[in-house]
């Protein structure tokens, strides 16, 4: 027999045994060892006190999806209240359509509020491994602490997901990733390499869906979806580097159909409550309160702001410009979040009742100049992150002023380092009487991916008065602690991240008091 022959019939036998699998009687035949559903785990989020979303994908070998039958499987799903499912609160079917890449979303409701469950997903006899999640609590509880562990930017070529290994240690309350959840190259392989390779650039819905599948095998990464929910926003990476809006550093005029791949691609991998639609125009803000000790303020600062200033010369994304050589800078239109967000932003802010308020979102917001500034109209700024919207930067400052907003807290990632700053109403100015400090920011550095050198970060920490601290030579992750009081945060940073055993350490500890804003070292 030929090796063609060999693996026509190899693959026919494999795809009338998956189809088989969608029956109920051959489902119970099925062979778990040989034809493991759930090879990308299981995963939770959007907590609201009554509900939250569980999340699966039927997928059978991770880099080959095309293996996979054009059929919709009847995935059974149960919610417990022990990890031995003795007491089950909630159970059902959920469909696992072709058309979202067999993605399974469940919005598990009717739940008590400020409760830790326990779940899992069957399909035929293969059970997946069982993920812990739980529920807000109550809207008029004042929770006594909320544990709150903060990352972004793990690209599968800069290192291991030990991070994460360490996130599900710290049993958290809470996971919210701020952006960057898959990189859009690099070789689809199972094993994060030693060296970065520069290869099979993601354009396709299928390519997108693989590199998900890719990143979702770590193992590190699986566990910390199954300690605790998640809360998730995106970055570029997601899609391309640095594009804004419509707009792809190729300037590829098509650019609105790659993105639209990547957002459908980004839900079908995520436990989101949004509703599948148009993926050209998806939502992903939104606002998750945690009883009267915190509100979420889940940003998206991507879909919508204005394109970048100054651009380099024949293309889009971002440049370091300066000051004076970009007029752009200045243009009051250029919005960072859209209108409508802006409106939603301040409608939630004024409406807060929670002691802190926290704007989850991609990117630095403090005022971070390459270069002294020593007088008015000097530094050069980095024009993909909040430098680059500043007239946006200071409406969302007056937001935060008019609002009145208990205790705004700012996290941030993107920029692969750790930074402390205190956030005065006019950041072109220090801190004072005069000119307030109006919210503390924590900026957590990578999961994996690399900065620049430490020496640099410590040049800017010397030339920017809102920034009071800042690491760029280590990996790791933020984990904040909240209580009516206070808020403390740890930057944990790992000895060495191609090691995925590697040991974690505290870089550094802050604390902010709820009677006065403001970072102190602790």
């Amino acid at each position: 027999m030929d090796d063609h022959r060999r693996i026509f019939l190899a693959t026919a036998s494999r795809l009338g045994a998956l189809a088989a699998l969608t029956s109920a009687s051959a489902g119970r035949a099925q062979n778990r060892s040989t034809a493991y559903p759930f090879t990308l785990g299981v995963a939770s989020g959007s907590p609201l006190p009554d509900a939250v979303v569980i999340w699966t994908r039927v997928l059978y070998d991770p880099l080959n999806a095309a293996a996979m039958p054009p059929i919709a499987f009847s995935v059974r799903w149960e919610m417990a209240g022990d990890e031995h499912f003795r007491r089950i609160v909630a159970q059902g079917t959920a469909s696992a359509p072709p058309e979202l890449a067999h993605s399974v979303h469940v919005d598990v409701t009717g739940l008590q509020p400020d409760r830790w469950y326990w779940y899992r997903f069957m399909l035929g006899d293969a059970v997946s491994a069982t993920g812990r999640t739980r529920t807000a609590p109550a809207a008029s509880a004042m929770p006594r602490q909320l544990k709150l562990a903060v990352a972004s930017c793990q690209h599968w070529e800069f290192g291991s997901y030990a991070a994460h290994r360490h996130i599900t240690a710290a049993a958290p309350d809470l996971v919210a990733f701020l952006g960057d959840y898959i990189y859009e190259w690099g070789p689809y392989q199972l094993q994060h390499p030693k060296a970065a390779i520069r290869a099979s650039e993601s354009f396709t819905l299928a390519d997108y869906r693989a590199r998900y599948a890719q990143y979702k095998t770590d193992r590190d990464l699986q566990a910390a979806h199954q300690a605790a929910p998640w809360i998730v926003t995106w970055d570029d990476h997601e899609v391309a580097n640095d594009y804004g809006n419509d707009r792809d550093e190729r300037l590829d005029p098509r650019f609105i159909d790659r993105r639209a791949a990547a957002y459908q691609a980004f839900y079908e991998h995520m436990p989101l409550r949004a509703r599948p639609g148009d993926f050209a125009h998806m939502r992903i803000y939104q606002r998750y309160d945690w009883g009267k000790l915190a509100r979420f303020h889940v940003l998206d600062d991507r879909q919508y702001r204005a394109y970048h200033a100054c651009p380099p010369h024949g293309r889009g994304g971002s440049s370091s410009v300066l000051l004076r050589d970009c007029p752009a800078l200045q243009d009051r239109s250029r919005s960072m979040l859209g209108k409508e967000q802006e409106q939603w932003l301040a409608q939630g802010l004024s409406s807060s009742p929670a002691r802190w308020n926290i704007l989850a979102q991609q990117t630095l917001m403090a005022q971070n100049s390459q270069l002294p500034i020593l007088r008015e109209g000097d530094g050069r700024f980095w024009t993909d992150g909040w430098d680059g919207y500043p007239r946006a930067r200071q409406q969302l400052f007056d937001t935060l002023h008019t609002s009145r907003a208990s205790n705004p807290l700012i996290l941030s990632g993107d920029v692969h380092s750790f930074f402390a700053c205190d956030l005065p109403r006019n950041p072109s100015r220090p801190a004072s009487p005069a000119n307030p400090v109006l919210a503390t920011e924590f900026c957590g550095t990578s999961i994996t991916s690399p900065s620049r050198p430490q020496a640099r970060t410590e040049q800017y920490v010397s030339m920017n008065h809102s920034i009071k601290y800042g690491r760029s030579d280590k990996r790791g992750y933020m984990l904040l602690t909240l209580t009516p009081a206070d808020t403390t945060a740890h930057f944990l940073a790992l000895d060495d991240v191609h090691n995925p055993a590697s040991p974690i350490a505290r870089a550094a500890q802050f604390v902010v008091h709820s009677d006065r804003p403001g970072v102190v070292t602790k």
